[in-house]
């Protein structure tokens, strides 16, 4: 596929600087791209590479600076580029309509005539899956679970009983919706499970990796908003409410009961203890660790997490310890020889 540098920016909402004729056959990162291809810059620490790719055309900013290469000016790059890459490859192909003869499928299961279910996919009574939804294989579908309208479930996957999955919702391979609390109470010597009675509520259009486990609620439900987005290998424990359009980064865990607000952006080995809640619009530095609420907005990093100013405080004056621990030594010794040598009692 051969398009022209005008018709890219056309289709990706920019504006050419330079040679608009230029043919581009494809899109790639700004460190791998070749001649011919397209590429980006949105992240300030590749701007060195600006001068080295080999890329024919470059998305950049509005009213970035000219480097002797044709550009198309997006207030958005990175958005961009996404439209781009879809222009490039195209949708996805999609498996046929229908369920695979080795599908074992409950007889009052509903399964919307335009869905597919793959090979060895388990569905349980009263389940019922939507339309277009794709379900690829050894995937297991629990008892009165439901699966929305163009749901895509890789290999894998296990939707328990009572959950639900909203519209547009994709879940990587190897995760649990609906795995039991972490609930038990000690009873002398041993501890007895609490049963987990709840279920797991995760609204339209989320995506959620690969090895994630949320956690049904102990009564109730654990919900996981519109439109968040959860990376590979996060814990989300029983009766956990994550707002709308939150971002949560790899190896995070939440405690029980925890509420995140809105927009919350959670970055890499989090850690959240249980009962507490995050604003609106609070954004957590990775591997911070959270035993308090956090107010809309703040930025928070350490452990334990503190505002994000005196955070990075308390961080140089750690980095400092060694020097103001000899300057208190030489100090000491001055005020010593200073003071003379004390007289006996």
């Amino acid at each position: 596929m051969k398009v022209t540098l005008e018709a890219v920016a056309k289709a990706i909402d920019g504006t050419v600087v330079g040679d608009g004729s230029v043919e581009i056959t494809g899109v790639a990162g700004i460190r791998e791209a070749r001649e011919g291809e397209l590429t980006f810059l949105a992240n300030p620490r590749y701007e060195s590479y600006l001068e080295l790719t080999q890329a024919s055309a470059i998305i950049v900013s509005e009213n970035h600076r000219n480097i002797g290469k044709p550009l198309i000016q997006n207030p958005n790059p990175y958005l961009a580029f996404l439209k781009a890459m879809r222009l490039f490859t195209g949708e996805a192909e999609r498996p046929c309509a229908g369920v695979h003869p080795t599908a074992v499928v409950a007889e009052d299961a509903f399964i919307a005539l335009d869905a597919s279910v793959g090979p060895h996919v388990v569905i349980g009574r009263g389940a019922s899956i939507g339309a277009r939804a794709i379900v690829h294989a050894g995937c297991f579908i629990g008892a009165r679970a439901r699966v929305g309208d163009e749901v895509l479930l890789y290999p894998n996957v296990t939707v328990r009983e009572e959950c639900v999955l909203g519209d547009r919702v994709i879940v990587h391979s190897g995760t649990v919706v609906g795995s039991d609390g972490f609930g038990f109470v000690r009873d002398g010597d041993v501890y007895r499970k609490l049963p987990q009675v709840g279920n797991v509520l995760v609204e339209d259009d989320v995506e959620i990796g690969a090895n994630v486990t949320i956690d049904r609620a102990t009564t109730g439900t654990t919900r996981i908003g519109a439109g968040s987005k959860i990376d590979n290998l996060v814990q989300i424990a029983h009766n956990v409410q994550v707002g709308k359009n939150c971002i949560i980064v790899a190896q995070v865990g939440i405690s029980g009961s925890t509420v995140l607000g809105d927009h919350v952006v959670l970055a890499g080995q989090v850690g959240i203890v249980g009962h507490i809640e995050i604003g609106a619009g609070a954004v957590v530095g990775a591997q911070s660790g959270v035993s308090k609420s956090v107010k809309p907005g703040e930025r928070m990093f350490g452990y334990p997490a503190l505002p994000l100013g005196q955070a990075k405080r308390i961080e140089a004056s750690i980095r400092n310890l060694p020097e103001l621990i000899q300057t208190v030594r030489r100090l000491k010794r001055r005020v010593a020889e200073l003071e003379g040598p004390k007289e006996p009692r």
